[in-house]
């Protein structure tokens, strides 16, 4: 009977091991700094920053205000705000803070996929053409310099960059702490590691920068609730690698209560198995025909998802039949305990070590203790995101965190700051 079971479980057990040294190999490359850029601050790119938000009344105007206050000059980009079935006064906030804003209501096509495919296409009937769009979430602060970074990307070739997604309230709760750890993590080990390998990342749904040129050639299309990660795979099958701007700054609004957080990853699972669904099988066959490391490596993301399950599954097995095993386990004999034993540890040493990097708050070190619940959790999530992956309902996450940049951003006169403003401060640099 194993000789059966062994059919199933060797390869199983071969996916694992390759996963799990993929991401430990792959993880080191992000934790000693970016490589070697050159900046280009002459400004000369053309923005049209995009902000779609639905209901946004208690944050939209101090993102505006901080939209306004960009270290770039302002003749060289607009703001754009798209109130996308608001039933409150965003758009009228919107106007008020001096953004252009274009309403939008539509019962059938609700969500930001569809909002942004809708202003694009305005966009570009407009008799102003602009040379790239900036895309935010209404809960959004901006650094300063988030337009001359990727102005200077974009001199350098680079068409389609996310920026660094950091954390505007980390120490709000447990739950916005360990989120906000979770994103510190990824942008290192993950999207500064595979950008310094020459590989390619992929959107965050806001703090994005895409070259009008693309959208005009390609479309957006990206309607899914995983819109970010779906243009990503479309670029690459047009062999355009999305980038990672390491020094242009996103401050994002995490969820406060653990079943937020568990709505709003759930929508992601959700949206990147619809994703996986559809591009897996045609950029498989790019690979192939291309021999392609770059589609390859995203074909290794856009599996992540199953390959969580898979491990579950093999993990359970292992615990139910953790005295006769029905399959032959040969995880053990292909690499050492030892081995093992570093990677597992490896989970824990990385967060800790991003931590130390970003000079993070003791609270956030306290946080660190209860990150394997928020890590864990994904478990069940993506389970359930991959029983409703075909569910297309998009579920608003409200925003109430509405503060201004100057809360975050210590004074050039050296004026006495709030504990706030100077972890804010710390995490800028």
């Amino acid at each position: 009977m194993t000789a059966y079971f062994d059919i199933i479980m060797i390869p199983l057990q071969l996916l694992i091991i390759f996963f799990t040294i993929y991401y430990f190999f792959i993880s080191w490359f992000g934790l000693f700094g970016k490589k070697k850029e050159v900046k280009i601050y002459d400004e000369c790119k053309t923005f049209a920053l995009i902000v779609c938000a639905h209901n946004e009344e208690k944050v939209i105007a101090q993102l505006i205000d901080n939209l306004y206050r960009l270290s770039y000059s302002k003749e060289l980009y607009d703001i754009f705000v798209v109130a996308d079935n608001c039933s409150d006064h965003t758009a009228e906030l919107a106007r008020g803070a001096g953004a252009i804003v274009h309403e939008r209501f539509s019962k059938t096509r609700s969500g930001k996929g569809y909002a942004m495919e809708w202003i694009f296409e305005r966009l570009f009937k407009m008799e102003r053409q602009y040379d790239a769009v900036c895309v935010f979430d209404a809960d959004n602060l901006v650094h300063p310099n988030f337009l001359k970074e990727m102005n200077s990307r974009l001199c350098n070739g680079e068409r389609l960059i996310q920026g660094y997604l950091d954390s505007k309230n980390p120490n709000d709760t447990w739950v916005a702490g360990v989120f906000s750890i979770s994103f510190w993590v990824v942008n290192h080990v993950w999207h500064l590691a595979k950008y310094n390998l020459g590989l390619c990342c992929c959107l965050g749904g806001t703090g994005m920068c895409i070259d009008s040129a693309i959208l005009k050639r390609y479309g957006w299309g990206a309607i899914c609730l995983a819109e970010d990660m779906e243009f990503s795979m479309k670029a690459i099958m047009e062999n355009i690698k999305t980038t990672w701007a390491h020094d242009a700054i996103v401050y994002d609004e995490k969820p406060l209560t653990f079943k937020a957080a568990w709505n709003q990853r759930k929508r992601w699972a959700q949206g990147r198995f619809d994703v996986s669904g559809r591009y897996l099988m045609p950029m498989f066959k790019k690979a192939l025909r291309e021999r392609d490391i770059v589609v390859l490596d995203s074909i290794i993301y856009l599996i992540q998802p199953y390959f969580l399950m898979i491990s579950t599954l093999f993990v359970l097995c292992n615990y139910i039949y953790i005295f006769e095993p029905f399959y032959d386990n040969i995880i053990y004999r292909i690499l050492p305990i030892e081995v093992w034993t570093l990677i597992g540890f490896g989970q824990y040493i990385f967060p800790i070590i991003v931590l130390h990097k970003i000079k993070a708050s003791f609270k956030l070190w306290c946080y660190l203790l209860l990150y394997p619940t928020f890590i864990y959790s994904w478990i069940p999530i993506t389970f359930l995101g991959f029983l409703h992956r075909h569910d297309h309902k998009w579920n608003h996450t409200v925003h109430t965190c509405g503060i201004s940049f100057d809360d975050v951003l210590i004074p050039e006169n050296n004026a006495e700051v709030g504990p706030k403003q100077v972890a804010f401060t710390k995490r800028i640099h």
